[in-house]
């Protein structure tokens, strides 16, 4: 799916032109929760845009994945973080977004993301069943997260009725929880290894569940769910590698953005991932052809100019 580029001439002048003063603007740019990559994913590609672009400001705000795609929808952000399954969602009006968002363009996918379950050693959770009356901590209602996993306990024949759900708006807290024993198990959806996983087994033993038998019943629900491995060691105490569902992250904008600001910005990422890759080391190696590919989700104007002149597309 791709935008066409407009053909006025103002619109030839702007795709010609660097991005003048008078365009200068403040961005309000959202992106997750914190204890997630996105944080300072967000404030690395803030710093990357101010420093190339003269007469930009960039606002970095903490989010997830459906409310930033609303944001920026809704005009309450310019740009966001999102995950593509629920982006896709958000296009076709489908749950949880009360209609099909029509303002949102993709500028670039950068890497898979890793539904995850995560349960303490002790907890005597291998399976999803297991879960039954267990405390489990989980992102506020509506974030994307906590929609896989309202849709993987559905697979496994389980409701938030079956299990005690524990609502947490970062992973940070949600890691605390079950650090001080006041939770078993905790999902979280985000790059591997998860720093908050991490910090959660510094402290304690876990497990991390195995979720391959669930991916096929959640591809009937979404067919953007793939499944993707955690190694082994990932982790510490992870001596076998698990499969879990995978989707991918991508950074959306308001699709009225101007062109010129756009292509800027998405030349500024393909110029500087290393240095996006000094914050989360699965970036590196993204190339242009990778940033443009096709999620379901249609380039902005600008980004699919740029990913034209460098022959991504």
């Amino acid at each position: 799916m791709r935008l066409g580029l407009k053909t006025t001439a103002l619109a030839a002048l702007l795709l010609a032109a660097p991005l003048a003063q008078s365009e200068a603007q403040t961005l309000r740019f959202m992106t997750g929760p914190q204890g997630g990559v996105w944080v300072p994913l967000g404030g690395a590609l803030k710093n990357m845009w101010e420093q190339a672009i003269p007469g930009i400001s960039v606002t970095a705000v903490p989010g997830a994945g459906v409310a930033n795609i609303r944001g920026v929808d809704e005009g309450r952000a310019q740009l966001g973080f999102g995950n593509s399954i629920t982006t896709v969602d958000a296009l076709k009006g489908l749950p949880p977004f009360p209609r099909a968002v029509t303002k949102v363009c993709n500028l670039a996918t950068l890497y898979p993301q890793y539904f995850q379950v995560i349960a303490l050693a002790n907890a005597g959770v291998t399976r999803l069943e297991d879960l039954r009356g267990k405390q489990v901590v989980i992102q506020p209602r509506g974030n994307t997260a906590e929609v896989v996993t309202q849709q993987i306990l559905s697979v496994a024949g389980l409701t938030y009725n079956d299990i005690r759900a524990n609502f947490q708006a970062s992973y940070t807290d949600a890691v605390g929880l079950l650090r001080d024993g006041n939770a078993q198990v905790f999902t979280l959806g985000t790059a591997i290894p998860s720093s908050a996983v991490m910090d959660l087994a510094s402290a304690r033993d876990i497990h991390v569940v195995e979720l391959a038998p669930y991916i096929e019943g959640l591809r009937k629900l979404n067919p953007g769910f793939v499944g993707v491995p955690i190694p082994a060691g990932t982790y510490p105490k992870q001596t076998q590698t698990v499969t879990v569902p995978g989707y991918f992250t991508h950074v959306v904008a308001a699709c009225d953005l101007p062109e010129a600001l756009v292509h800027s910005m998405v030349k500024t990422m393909s110029e500087n991932v290393e240095g996006m890759a000094a914050v989360f080391g699965g970036i590196r190696g993204l190339t242009p052809k990778q940033m443009a590919q096709d999620i379901g989700v249609p380039l902005h104007p600008g980004a699919e100019r740029f990913y034209r002149e460098v022959g991504a597309l």
